[in-house]
């Protein structure tokens, strides 16, 4: 890399020039930020020091909350330094480093949501074999399949970058460093990284999301045979906290990394970032405390003791 047009850093476009609405923008994703921290933080203590929410439900959650918190520690404070500072800029290193982290954490849920998806499928359908199925040892082995798939789903594909050449425009029409973002701005040839970010992207997400689908398959016909209305109400409501969890998930992330780029949108990119990278951690406490009543239950007793 001897070109002296060489690009070593970025630029983000932020969202705005005007002052006024970066203070504003600014200040709604700082509130945004502390409240995911204090929300899933709050969910990681709640679940941690009670005792009647030691099943592989809550120690899925916890997790769970422990990756919104990486998730969002990733992208936010970088987007924030983008809005209000003067500087916009990243170096290279920099934004691979982001990228890689995005890959990580993102991927890392996926499959921790597909594990929570089995949990339920084995607490519903296989309910007298459950906590023989889904004991602490298999638990332990499903997040850490987790991590490790997302480890090298990341490395597999930041690592390319590597040998990449940035010799033209070096803005970002983006407030983060996602992969596509990053390909689209290379004078090298991608192809190579393109296919392999499409295949990996492909594999990992199909089989997260038929993991996910198979086990609602067979949770939502086994509802169906109960009986009472209330135990069909009761076998529900343990499963539509995690199942809104997936459709916003899965939705925005699938529309962002594996639609044609014929339908690629600045615009939309940004939304659908908006929503996976930032919002989606923040509704995931406010999801399962809402909806699950022993949470909500501890909440209050933890509260009042505090008070």
């Amino acid at each position: 890399m001897v070109n002296e047009t060489l690009q070593w850093y970025f630029t983000f476009t932020g969202f705005t020039k005007n002052r006024q609405l970066q203070i504003f923008y600014f200040s709604f994703f700082l509130l945004i930020y502390f409240l995911t921290l204090v929300g899933n933080i709050m969910i990681m203590l709640v679940i941690g020091t009670s005792p009647q929410l030691q099943s592989p439900m809550y120690f899925f959650l916890s997790h769970l909350s422990f990756l919104d918190v990486c998730y969002s520690s990733v992208t936010v404070p970088k987007m924030l330094e983008t809005i209000i500072g003067k500087q916009k800029t990243i170096s290279v290193l920099g934004c691979f480093t982001q990228t890689f982290c995005i890959l990580f954490s993102a991927t890392a849920e996926v499959f921790l949501l597909s594990s929570m998806a089995y949990d339920r499928y084995s607490a519903i359908c296989k309910p007298l074999h459950y906590m023989e199925t889904m004991n602490i040892v298999f638990c332990q082995k499903l997040v850490a399949g987790s991590w490790i798939i997302g480890f090298f789903y990341a490395v597999a594909n930041t690592l390319p970058l590597l040998k990449l050449q940035f010799c033209g425009s070096n803005i970002i029409m983006h407030f983060i460093c996602e992969l596509p973002s990053i390909l689209s701005l290379s004078c090298s040839e991608t192809f190579i990284n393109k296919t392999l970010f499409f295949i990996s992207g492909s594999a990992v997400g199909l089989v997260s999301l038929l993991l996910t689908v198979l086990s609602y398959i067979y949770i939502i016909s086994s509802i169906l045979r109960i009986n009472s209305r209330e135990g069909r109400n009761k076998a529900f409501s343990t499963c539509s906290s995690h199942l809104t969890v997936v459709i916003l998930f899965y939705g925005t992330g699938y529309f962002r990394y594996l639609r044609p780029s014929s339908m690629s949108s600045v615009i939309l990119d940004e939304l659908f970032s908006l929503q996976y990278c930032i919002f989606t951690p923040l509704l995931n406490p406010i999801i399962y405390s809402l909806q699950n009543k022993e949470v909500k239950a501890m909440f209050k007793k933890k509260l009042r003791l505090a008070s």
